[in-house]
């Protein structure tokens, strides 16, 4: 065969013979070790992935990519900023809004809340409302109907349903000859919604845009412009574009900036949880030495002869090289196949094992998410490939080294 020897040695002495099955059953441990930890690698990334883009998806139900606002709160020319925004190449949809703070009463129940105003058909297209509605529809919002939009654990702190009337109360007072008397006014609840987020279920109430301008008195101003984009991930890129461009002065943030913390957080999680898992792997990995070096004792005898018909160091210590590497290898190739089958079927076998088990590992009583998503990115495989081989490799080279200096003379003296 052309096949080097160095090779054809290695991968002979990975096949145990009858006195060493002991061997044999170690570099096995090693190969099912490499394989669960690079299954178990790829299938809490693949969880921790599905978590962050389900969340990103909720978070943006509410906040749209882009948020352009006044400098001074208030925003006279939106339409204008509108167009200009519309221009841009990446920019899909824009949509007025109004922000500000007011306060719920309903019976004895008193709750602050962020009160926003919008045109329900064109905040459709830079926010996604309408699958997370949960009781009827955001088009009950019409100009001076005094409808009103709450979220569902908003309602629930309220006590109120759909058809009840809340009192909004508006920071802006009116002066009166008695004194400054807040400005109220009564709101019919039209429809809740419930979008997975506690900060916006809890917080946020929806009017339409004219009613706002006329409760806050902004005549025909709003706060500013906010904008949904082809590839939510452009969001700085085209912020910054837009800074550059628009002829009004004006405040642009995108999604990134407003939930920084919040996605960070989940970035330095799932890095935190690549090394720890990682972990796994070395230990694993470091299993393959101490086959190597028992490997090593086993076949002095042999490496003797090797050396004295005349074979270097250098090929002595790859045919160990050689032996390791293919537990290293088998055990990756099984570890990612049976990674990627379990993060793709995550949602099959997840169920399967709550039912086995009369349990549920995400209660809906208490999680908002109440199945274990996955999405399965080829990026973290190629990076779980990489680290697991080059751990493997790694573990080869001592017990490798030490097979290179075996002295001939001394391994044949009692042979």
């Amino acid at each position: 065969m052309d096949l080097p020897y160095e090779l054809l040695v290695g991968l002979r002495y990975t096949r145990a013979k009858k006195h060493n099955h002991f061997i044999s059953f170690i570099s096995l441990i090693s190969m099912l070790g490499i394989a669960l930890g690079v299954a178990a690698l790829i299938v809490v990334l693949s969880v921790m992935n599905g978590f962050q883009t389900e969340l990103r998806a909720r978070i943006l139900a509410v906040v749209s990519h882009i948020q352009i606002s006044g400098a001074s709160g208030e925003m006279a020319n939106w339409q204008s900023v509108a167009e200009q925004s519309t221009r841009h190449a990446h920019v899909l949809a824009a949509a007025p809004y109004v922000q500000a703070q007011g306060m719920l009463a309903f019976s004895q129940a008193v709750r602050g809340a962020l009160v926003r105003g919008v045109l329900p058909e064109q905040e459709d297209r830079v926010a996604d409302f309408r699958p997370h509605m949960k009781d009827g529809r955001l088009e009950t919002l019409t100009a001076d109907s005094f409808n009103i939009v709450l979220g569902s654990e908003l309602a629930r702190a309220l006590g109120v349903m759909v058809g009840d009337r809340v009192t909004l109360i508006a920071p802006q007072g009116v002066v009166t000859p008695a004194g400054v008397v807040p400005r109220l006014k009564t709101f019919t609840v039209s429809a809740l919604f419930e979008v997975g987020m506690y900060e916006y279920d809890s917080g946020l109430a929806l009017i339409h845009l004219a009613d706002a301008q006329r409760l806050y008195r902004l005549d025909d101003r709003v706060s500013g412009v906010r904008l949904k984009l082809d590839d939510l991930f452009l969001a700085p890129r085209v912020a910054r574009s837009l800074a550059a461009s628009l002829d009004t002065d004006a405040f642009i943030s995108d999604w990134t900036r407003s939930h920084a913390n919040f996605f960070r957080a989940v970035q330095i999680e799932k890095n935190m949880m690549f090394i720890i898992l990682s972990l796994i792997v070395a230990v694993a990995a470091f299993n393959i030495v101490s086959t190597l070096v028992m490997a090593v004792t086993d076949k002095q005898a042999d490496i003797a002869i090797l050396r004295t018909l005349g074979a270097r160091p250098s090929s002595i210590m790859l045919v160990f090289i050689v032996q390791g590497a293919l537990i290293g290898f088998i055990g990756l190739g099984l570890g990612i196949a049976g990674g990627v089958a379990l993060a793709l079927n995550v949602d099959v076998v997840v169920p399967f094992i709550e039912r086995l088990l009369g349990t549920q590992f995400l209660a809906k009583e208490v999680y908002y998410i109440s199945n274990l998503p996955s999405e399965l990115q080829w990026r973290d495989v190629t990076t779980i490939t990489g680290v697991a081989f080059v751990l493997a490799l790694f573990a080869t080279i001592y017990p490798s080294w030490r097979a290179a200096r075996v002295n001939p003379a001394a391994a044949l003296r009692y042979e």
